[in-house]
């Protein structure tokens, strides 16, 4: 199965464009953490006052999430490709922040190392292998759809399998933020000094398994529909089906009868 050569090219220019920013994002961080004395985020009083670079913070991580999706709407020429394009930018730029953070100062020591994964709408922690497999989820599923037409389910499985990833973010969000949910009462300077102890490991591949539906579902359809892209240059969407294979000679008979008749 052959991959559309601008498909192949877009999702390459989108690779690169999400590793550059993960370096930025990974010295961005750097600089935060070193002026905090933070490199390591677990720790006491993990997320210290600091001048107000907090609420710069959360600002700087939304707007990290909009360049990322308008990536993604600038690469694809339709809905679900635009998608699979901002699912690949995130998941590559999050693998790569860890990646580069490590040869910057030596930090995570391993996947399973706790960190402050976002700040949004409380802090999330969690270890560094959480995160991770869920970008390795997010590319696995943008390649998928980005590079082939999917014919469309006939039978609800599409719309199933979102209401289980559904479900499964809920899930994982809960995992991330449930320490933080716990002393929320106790105000901002109970989130501030919060170090997580345990985290939910069996709820989280829950999570993980119902986040995989979609995914399993496109190469599942992928597989059964025998849909390839063409070999030539042409934009997301004009895909051939197997199904479509003969259609248009048979369609234009009923033309080439009139055409015959009026001679």
């Amino acid at each position: 199965m052959k991959i559309n050569s601008k498909a192949a090219s877009r999702w390459l220019t989108v690779v690169i464009f999400a590793t550059a920013m993960a370096w930025v994002e990974s010295a961005a961080v750097y600089y935060l953490r070193s002026l905090i004395h933070r490199i390591e985020p677990y720790q006491p009083n993990p997320l210290p006052v600091a001048g107000g670079f907090g609420f710069a913070e959360a600002v700087r991580e939304l707007a990290t999430m909009v360049m990322l999706l308008t990536v993604g709407m600038l690469a694809g020429r339709n809905w679900k490709s635009r998608l699979g394009y901002s699912a690949i930018a995130f998941g590559v730029w999050d693998i790569f922040y860890y990646v580069f953070l490590k040869v910057m100062c030596g930090w995570p020591h391993s996947v399973l190392d706790w960190d402050v994964l976002f700040l949004l709408p409380l802090p999330w922690w969690g270890p560094v292998l959480a995160p991770v497999s869920i970008a390795l989820l997010m590319i696995l599923w943008g390649t998928v759809v980005s590079s082939w037409q999917i014919e469309r389910a006939r039978d609800g499985s599409e719309w199933k399998a979102w209401g289980l990833n559904f479900l499964g973010v809920v899930l994982a969000l809960y995992v991330f933020m449930a320490d933080s949910i716990r002393v929320a009462n106790g105000g901002v300077d109970a989130l501030r000094n919060m170090l997580p102890q345990w985290f939910n490991w069996p709820l989280f591949c829950v999570a993980l398994l119902l986040m995989a539906a979609p995914v399993v579902d496109v190469i599942w359809r992928l597989r059964a529909g025998v849909i390839r892209p063409k070999t030539s240059d042409i934009v997301d969407g004009d895909w051939e089906y197997e199904s479509d294979r003969g259609r248009g000679r048979s369609e234009l008979e009923p033309v080439k009868i009139l055409i015959e008749q009026g001679k």
